[in-house]
């Protein structure tokens, strides 16, 4: 068999479906026996978006996304994606191309050591040396790019290998059961939580990727411990639970922190120190108890005294199990909070100014999204608002990176959401500024004919550099720019284009777009003018007093 025929089957042999990113010269064979497979090719614009659509694939359906790109410039393109499915968690297969390493006549033309470059960046990086190790280093590395801690594993086929012939056979998957949390562990976190007064429950990222969703409800409605999440960790449990404290957006003085300054122990489950940290332990404060598949990489603001290693839904099941609700716990304060937080996520929902301002916005979008809906959002200010504001109902409808938080990402991402979910209402969030980073990726969606309604918030500015610079006192500086006109950009490219005119349009132009199908993009002027006033100085005052 060729070998980027054999290439191809391995990767079949993985239940393979999608791969996304552009080819090279050096991937002409490879390409020709995709051709010829049940793999769907989609070609995108640009190979970081195609690492951003592969990884998100891999973060909605537990299986590695496979993205592809050539040598040299195509390669390297792919580095920032790698850095986003690495540090998030994200299941990626990363295919790269290579000139003939046996008798190249071009000397170093567009020749980068991209298998040394990738080692920072992912868990598995070879090159294919011989066709006889096709299979065997295609299924190591789905194995480690899928396996607990998940990320990235990266393979480069040079193009005289891709050619040989090879008589070496598909290696199947092996049958793999996650192993469960060691029975001393879980007696020594039942003891601790039930000696607390005031325990907390922590969501973070972990208990997003294995669906632990429904052990984790159980656990909260048996025992009636309160909990908060991370921003990766949103809609692990309904948001609307009234056990529910808020999302850890900010870094300290939400009404959040002052749950967590109040409790004596946190249970953590599913965060990793890569995300930015919900809390910050100190010497004599509340102790932790570490719930994840992996035992805790200590760092100076994280040390847990106690570590429940294993899989995290039979965990959280083994603790429910055994543990008993106290009647010294005292969640009156938590209560509190709760209603605080509820009363001040009203605070501008009706506010009719324009541009729009970030709380009618985010109320508005819930107002119209389904409970599985799936917002995609970019990196930028709003961010923030839509991790607090934002009540996710459900595991994974909320697709925000709070890992490598890169910028240009929100759009590619809700194009793979739109592949893996096509039943589904998928919204793409993004500002100005991050929407030009993969703009061109509207062809891509109006090309796979997909439904997609794409949402560019406008302040002209790199708006979340602006609030830290305004918070620091810096004088306002090097951060504006100028846009196109967005609806023609997208008329373009064969979509809709909208602009909002009035508040009160944008509920129901989602909707008429909604109806219309096809790829929409609506033009949102937004107000960040209280970003400053609200997040860094009127919620501090108000929680203070609680």
């Amino acid at each position: 068999m060729k070998a980027s025929d054999l290439f191809v089957k391995c990767l079949e042999a993985e239940g393979v479906h999608y791969i996304f990113g552009i080819p090279g010269e050096e991937n002409l064979d490879l390409l020709n026996s995709i051709k010829h497979s049940s793999i769907q090719l989609i070609v995108t614009r640009h190979e970081q978006a195609a690492g951003f659509m592969a990884a998100t694939y891999g973060r909605l359906t537990g299986k590695a996304g496979v993205c592809l790109a050539t040598l040299g410039p195509g390669a390297t393109n792919l580095i920032t994606a790698a850095a986003y499915g690495q540090l998030g968690a994200m299941p990626m297969f990363m295919i790269t191309g290579q000139k003939p390493i046996k008798t190249s006549k071009q000397g170093h033309f567009q020749i980068v050591d991209m298998v040394d470059m990738m080692h920072p960046i992912s868990k598995y990086t070879k090159q294919i040396a011989s066709a006889e190790n096709i299979p065997t280093r295609i299924r190591e590395a789905f194995r480690l790019a899928q396996e607990e801690r998940p990320g990235v594993a990266h393979i480069e086929l040079p193009e005289d290998i891709a050619g040989e012939l090879s008589d070496a056979e598909i290696i199947e998957k092996s049958v793999v059961r996650r192993p469960l949390a060691e029975s001393k562990a879980i007696e020594l976190a039942v003891a601790m939580i039930e000696q607390a007064k005031r325990p907390l429950l922590l969501l973070g990222a972990g208990a997003n990727r294995k669906f632990s969703s429904r052990m984790l409800h159980q656990f909260v409605d048996k025992l009636g411990i309160p909990f908060f999440s991370t921003q990766m960790g949103k809609g692990v449990i309904d948001e609307r639970h009234p056990l529910f404290l808020g999302n850890a957006a900010l870094s300290a003085g939400d009404f959040v922190h002052r749950a967590i300054s109040h409790t004596d122990l946190i249970i953590n489950v599913g965060h990793d120190v890569v995300e930015k940290p919900p809390f910050f332990m100190q010497q004599g404060g509340f102790k932790v108890i570490h719930v994840n598949y992996q035992s805790a990489a200590v760092d100076p603001v994280y040390y847990p005294q106690l570590e429940v290693i294993g899989d995290i839904a039979n965990s959280v099941y083994q603790l429910s199990e055994a543990i008993t609700p106290q009647p010294h716990w005292n969640f009156s304060y938590f209560r509190e909070i709760r209603q605080a937080l509820v009363n001040h996520c009203r605070h501008g929902i009706d506010d009719e100014r324009f541009p729009v301002y970030p709380q009618r916005l985010v109320h508005d979008i819930r107002a119209v999204m389904p409970d599985d809906g799936i917002i995609a959002l970019d990196n930028g200010m709003y961010k923030i608002w839509f991790a607090r504001n934002y009540p996710a109902y459900q595991p994974n409808t909320v697709l925000l990176d709070n890992a490598l938080a890169s910028m240009g990402a929100g759009l590619p991402s809700a194009i793979a959401a739109r592949i893996v979910y096509p039943e589904r209402e998928i919204l793409a969030i993004c500002g100005d500024g991050g929407f030009m980073m993969n703009s061109q990726e509207m062809e891509t969606a109006v090309r796979l004919g997909l439904d997609l309604i794409v949402l560019v918030l406008c302040d002209r500015g790199y708006g979340m550099i602006k609030w830290k610079q305004t918070h620091m006192g810096f004088d306002d500086f090097g951060l504006d720019f100028n846009n196109p006109d967005f609806v023609a950009y997208a008329q373009s490219y064969g979509a809709h284009g909208h602009r909002l005119t009035a508040a009160a349009e944008l509920a129901p132009l989602i909707e008429s777009c909604r109806a219309e199908k096809g790829v929409h993009l609506i033009e949102i002027p937004i107000d960040y003018s209280d970003n400053d006033r609200i997040l860094n100085y009127e919620i501090k005052q108000i929680s203070k007093f609680l």
